[in-house]
């Protein structure tokens, strides 16, 4: 026992330490800028609203627009034209020699302008005039004559049909045309040169901008004619809210005008741009 007391005592085994639990960083606060999501781009204001003209508030009053085309081709009165009481909507011919001029004097004066675009029509004695639209053009041919038009002048809200009444039948010429303009955020006013032209229910389902002529003002060049066309006009406009009426810088018209807008306006209705 004595020689079991004496043998030195067994050593405990001391344990290892326990191996540090793996690495975990704290969460940190979410950063609330980063978590926001960038709000979406706005979209670019269309081309036929950024140059639209100021117009006052019609309230429940009935509004006509007045659009004269042509402007800028022979024989015409453009400065008369200009000169009328704003807002008037002036569609300035392509190959006008003066165009960009006519177009920057308009605009000055406060009137809405468009792009007056040739188109064939079934006349085959009638000359739409230089860079007209055309049936039977390839696509090529037609987008650069149109891309010429467009490029006249600057400052318009859109373009209507100079006669027409062939190509504005033809829905694969105008399904081109109305694809560029949307492109551009142009309107379409289509003139109606011809009652089954598709271009106003065509832009309709490509989604463009458009409308369309409701009474034209001189076809018969006579002061009595235009001021029944007016009249015409205005009754359509007590009817439906609102009329369109194309007519010419002929110096009969303009004399017409000079006299009917102040005259129009006493009888409640709205002269609007289109």
């Amino acid at each position: 026992m004595t020689q079991l007391l004496n043998q030195p005592a067994p050593v405990a085994a001391t344990p290892e330490p326990a191996a540090p639990p793996p690495f975990a960083p704290e969460p940190q606060p979410a950063d609330p800028l980063a978590a926001t999501p960038a709000p979406p781009a706005a979209a670019p204001t269309p081309a036929w609203l950024k140059n639209a003209v100021a117009s006052v508030d019609p309230g429940a009053h009935p509004m006509i627009a007045i659009v004269l085309d042509d402007v800028g081709a022979a024989p015409g009165d453009a400065p008369g034209a200009v000169a009328l009481p704003a807002p008037i909507t002036l569609s300035i011919m392509t190959y006008a020699p003066n165009a960009a001029r006519l177009a920057e004097q308009a605009r000055k004066a406060g009137h809405e302008i468009m792009v007056h675009v040739p188109m064939e029509p079934i006349n085959r004695d009638a000359d739409p005039g230089k860079n007209a639209l055309l049936v039977g053009l390839s696509p090529q041919e037609l987008q650069q004559r149109l891309d010429w038009d467009l490029s006249q002048f600057e400052g318009y809200v859109g373009i209507n049909n100079h006669m027409g009444s062939r190509f504005t039948q033809d829905a694969a010429g105008m399904q081109l045309v109305l694809q560029t303009l949307k492109a551009r955020g142009l309107l379409f006013l289509d003139s109606r040169t011809i009652a089954s032209s598709v271009g106003d229910t065509l832009a309709g389902q490509l989604g463009v901008t458009h409308l369309k002529r409701n009474v034209f003002l001189d076809d018969v060049i006579d002061a009595a004619d235009i001021r029944k066309a007016l009249a015409r006009a205005e009754a359509i406009a007590r009817k439906q809210g609102f009329a369109i009426a194309i007519g010419h810088p002929h110096p009969d018209t303009v004399a017409a005008l000079k006299q009917w807008i102040p005259e129009a306006k006493a009888r409640g209705f709205v002269l609007v741009p289109i």
